[in-house]
C-alpha cells in the first residue's frame, strides 16, 4: 500500500501554462516591451521547454537556466539581451501570482489527509513555488513542500529523491508514489530512486520506446485515489 505521495507541481496540481502566460504579460507591460503576441508566447514557451531538459541532462545550472534562455529568446526577438537578469527577477515574482489548481488537486489532497502523507516535490524556483502554493492555499493542504533549489539537488537527479526521503522519514521506497507530468523529470526521477510512478498524462500523449515506463499512467487526478491500496 502506499503510505506516501510525493507531488510535482506545475502541470500536475498547478496549470503552468496560465502562469506563464500571466506573468510573461506583466513582465512585458512593466519593462515597456511592444505586446507579448500568441507566437511570440508559444515560441519562449517552447525554448524555455528545450533550456529545463538541458538542466535535467546536466547541461547547465538552475541558473544558467533561467537567465540565458531569456538571453536567447530576446535576441531572436530583437529585443536587448541585456534585460534578461532583471526580467527574470520579476518573472519570478509575477509567476508565483498566478495559481490555477488543475483537475480537482485541491479536493484530492484534502481527501487523502491522513491516509497517506503528501508532499510537493518540484524543481521550480523557491520565488515562484512558495507563492503559487500559498496563493492556491496547497500549502496548507499539504505536509511539506521540496523544492529543488533547498533540496540542493534538481529531479531526476537520484540524490534529489535520496535527501527528500530521508526527510520524510523511514517509508520503504515501494511504498511511495510519484506522480507528475513529465517523463523525464518525474518518471524517470523516481523509477531510479525506486519509487512508484504515476504519469499524469490529460492529453493522452503516447509513450515512446525510449520513454520511461511508469507503473500507471492516469489522465485524471481523482484516479490517483484508486491507486493507494495496489501493490
Amino acid at each position: 500500500m502506499i503510505e506516501v505521495i510525493l507531488w510535482d507541481v506545475d502541470g500536475t496540481l498547478l496549470d503552468f501554462g496560465a502562469a506563464e502566460k500571466a506573468a510573461m504579460e506583466a513582465c512585458y507591460a512593466h519593462f515597456s516591451l511592444p505586446p507579448l503576441t500568441k507566437e511570440g508566447l508559444a515560441a519562449y514557451s517552447a525554448l524555455n521547454q528545450q533550456y529545463w531538459k538541458r538542466l535535467e541532462r546536466g547541461e547547465l545550472t538552475k541558473p544558467q537556466v533561467l537567465v540565458e534562455r531569456f538571453r536567447e529568446f530576446f535576441a531572436r526577438e530583437g529585443l536587448s539581451p541585456e534585460l534578461a537578469v532583471p526580467f527574470n527577477a520579476l518573472y519570478q515574482e509575477k509567476l508565483g501570482e498566478t495559481a490555477c489548481i488543475l483537475d480537482g488537486a485541491d479536493r484530492l489532497i484534502a481527501r487523502l489527509r491522513g491516509r497517506v502523507r503528501q508532499y510537493a516535490a518540484s524543481n521550480g524556483t523557491r520565488v515562484a513555488q512558495e507563492r503559487k502554493l500559498k496563493n492556491s492555499g496547497l500549502d496548507r493542504l499539504l505536509d511539506g513542500v521540496f523544492i529543488s533549489e533547498l533540496v540542493g539537488a534538481e529531479k531526476p537527479s537520484p540524490l534529489f529523491f535520496d535527501r527528500v526521503l530521508s526527510a520524510v522519514g523511514p517509508v520503504e521506497r515501494g511504498r511511495v508514489l510519484m506522480v507528475g507530468d513529465s517523463l523525464t523529470s518525474d518518471m524517470a526521477g523516481g523509477l531510479g530512486a525506486g519509487l512508484r510512478c504515476c504519469w499524469y498524462n490529460p492529453g493522452g500523449l503516447s509513450l515512446s520506446a525510449q520513454d520511461p515506463a511508469p507503473h500507471y499512467t492516469i489522465s485524471h487526478l481523482s484516479q490517483v485515489e484508486g491507486l493507494l491500496t495496489l501493490s
